[in-house]
C-alpha cells in the first residue's frame, strides 16, 4: 500500500534521505521547543528506517509519530493511511474538505508543487505566530489574541459543513497555543478571561470532533475541560452550552439518563439567558426523553423549546455560528427525532419529517450542516417505516448511504443503524427491499473515518 506519507515525501522532493532527515530534524527541534521536551530536539532516524517508512514495510513509532505529524501538519493516522487517488486539499487553503476545493492528481507537477508550497506556507505561518507569541513576554498581546479569536471564528463557521479531518489539526494546534499562554503565568487577568473563553470554545469543538470519530470518552474529557474553562471565564452562556454538549455526547453514547441530566443542568444555568442555547437545551431534553420512552416529557420539552424560540435574542455564542448557534431548522430536526424515538408514526409526523429535510437540505444556508441533513433523512426513513412505507423509507435514506466515507461520522452511523434495526422488526422485514437495504447499511457503517489512536 502506498501511504499518504510516501506521496507527500515525493511531492515535497524529500525522497533523498539527506534531504528528508534535514527537514525531519528541524521539525523535531521545533516540536521540542513547542512542547517543552528537550529530548525530542535530538531525535533522528537512520536511512534504513526511512526507507522502510517510505516503502510501508514498517510504521513509525513513539516520538517519530509526533514529529512526522508536526512536519507534515497532518494527524499521524492520516499520514499512514492509503494515499488517495487525488492529492488532499492543501492545508493552507482554509476551505477544507470537498467543498469548493479543486483536488489535483498526485504526481501532476503544477498541483503537487502548489500543494507542497501550501504546506510549507502553513508551517512557516505557524512558526511565525509562535515566534510572535514568544516576543510578547509580559502578556498575551493583542495580535496573539486577535489571531486566536480569528481562528475560533473561522473554524466555528465551517466545522459543521466539512468532515472532521478538515478541521481537527487546526483545532488541536490553536488549543495547544491557548493552553500554553494560560500556563505561562504571563497573561493579565483581563486577558486570562478571554483566553479561558477561547479555550472553552476550542475544547467544545474538539469534543464534537472526538464524538464524530466515535470516541465518546475523549469527547467527554474535552467537554469537561470546556466546562472548567467556561467557569474560569465566568461566561454564563458558555457554561450552559457545555451542558448541552455533554448531553449530546451522552445521548449518542446511549446513556439517555445522563443526557437528560446534563440537559436539565443546562436549563437551570440558562434561566436568565435569551440566546439560542436555551432552545437547544430544551430540544436536547426532548431527545433524551425520547430515548427513555417518556412521551409526556418529549411533548412538554418540545413545547418549551417552541416558547423559548419566540424570545431568542442572539448573543456572542450565536454570532459564532456552527454548533454554537441552534437555528430553527435544527430545532425541527430534534423535534422529529424525539418523536420518532418513541417508536410510532402517523401522517403528521411524516409530514414534519419531510419538512425538516427540506429545511436542512439547502447547502447555501449559512447554518447548513451535513450531519443534521443526514440525521433528518434517517428520521424520515424511520417515520415512513413505522407508517408502513418501506419504499419511501429506502428513498429517504438513499442520500445518506451515498455520503463519502470522510463524511460518515459517528452520529450519522448511529442514525442509519436505527433504520437497520427497524428493518429487522417491521412486517416487511423479509421483503427484498428490506434485505438489500440492511446489507447496504451494514457496508456503509463499516466504511467510516478511523478513530483516533489511543
Amino acid at each position: 500500500m502506498a501511504t499518504l506519507l510516501r506521496s507527500l515525501i515525493d511531492e515535497m522532493g524529500w525522497k533523498d534521505y539527506r534531504t528528508f532527515i534535514d527537514q525531519y530534524q528541524r521539525a523535531a527541534q521545533r516540536l521540542a521547543e513547542k512542547v517543552r521536551d528537550p529530548s525530542l530536539a535530538t531525535h533522528t532516524v537512520s536511512d534504513r528506517t526511512f526507507e522502510r517508512w517510505y516503502s510501508g514495510r514498517v510504521t513509525p513509532q513513539n516520538e517519530a509519530r509526533r514529529i512526522l505529524a508536526h512536519l507534515f501538519v497532518r494527524p499521524i493516522h492520516e499520514l499512514l493511511s492509503e494515499a488517495p487517488a487525488k492529492a488532499p486539499a492543501p492545508v493552507a487553503d482554509k476551505n477544507f474538505g470537498e467543498f469548493n476545493v479543486p483536488n489535483t492528481h498526485v504526481g501532476a507537477a503544477p498541483g503537487a508543487e502548489r500543494d507542497g508550497m501550501g504546506r510549507q506556507a502553513v508551517v512557516a505561518a505557524r512558526r511565525a505566530i509562535e515566534f510572535a507569541m514568544g516576543t510578547q513576554k509580559k502578556d498575551a498581546g493583542r495580535d496573539t489574541l486577535d489571531y486566536l479569536q480569528g481562528e475560533v471564528r473561522r473554524i466555528a463557521e465551517i466545522h459543521l459543513r466539512v468532515p472532521v479531518g478538515a478541521v481537527l489539526d487546526d483545532l488541536v494546534y490553536v488549543q495547544d497555543l491557548t493552553f500554553r499562554l494560560l500556563e505561562s503565568g504571563q497573561v493579565k487577568p483581563s486577558q486570562a478571561r478571554d483566553l479561558y473563553l477561547l479555550a472553552a470554545m476550542q475544547s467544545g469543538m474538539l469534543a464534537k470532533a472526538c464524538h464524530d470519530l466515535g470516541d465518546p470518552q475523549s469527547a467527554m474529557m474535552q467537554a469537561r475541560t470546556a466546562s472548567v474553562c467556561a467557569e474560569q471565564a465566568e461566561h454564563q452562556p458558555m457554561k450552559a452550552w457545555v451542558r448541552g454538549l455533554q448531553s449530546a455526547i451522552s445521548y449518542w453514547a446511549k446513556r439517555p439518563g445522563d443526557a437528560f441530566h446534563y440537559a436539565r443542568q443546562g436549563i437551570e444555568i440558562s434561566t436568565n439567558l435569551c440566546g439560542s442555547v436555551t432552545v437547544w437545551l430544551a430540544a436536547q431534553e426532548a431527545r433524551a426523553a425520547g430515548l427513555l420512552g417518556d412521551a409526556g416529557t418529549v411533548q412538554a420539552a418540545t413545547r418549551r423549546a417552541d416558547e423559548l424560540r419566540q424570545h431568542v435574542q442572539q448573543d456572542d455564542l450565536d454570532a459564532l455560528g456552527g454548533n454554537f448557534f441552534f437555528p430553527e431548522g435544527r430545532q425541527t430536526f430534534f423535534d422529529v427525532e424525539a418523536n420518532v424515538l418513541l417508536g410510532d408514526s402517523d401522517a403528521s409526523l411524516v409530514r414534519r419529517a419531510e419538512q425538516a429535510v427540506r429545511k436542512l437540505s439547502n447547502t447555501n444556508d449559512p447554518h447548513w450542516a451535513f450531519a443534521a441533513e443526514a440525521g433528518c433523512q434517517s428520521n424520515l426513513a424511520l417515520a415512513r417505516l413505522y407508517a408502513g412505507d418501506l419504499e419511501g423509507a429506502a428513498e429517504a435514506v438513499r442520500p445518506v448511504l451515498d455520503l463519502s466515507p470522510a463524511h460518515r461520522n459517528a452520529g450519522i452511523i448511529d442514525s442509519v443503524q436505527r433504520v437497520w434495526s427497524s428493518l429487522h422488526k417491521g412486517p416487511s422485514h423479509d421483503a427484498v427491499t428490506a434485505r438489500e437495504l440492511r446489507e447496504e447499511i451494514s457496508a456503509f457503517s463499516r466504511n467510516r473515518p478511523r478513530p483516533l489512536p489511543r
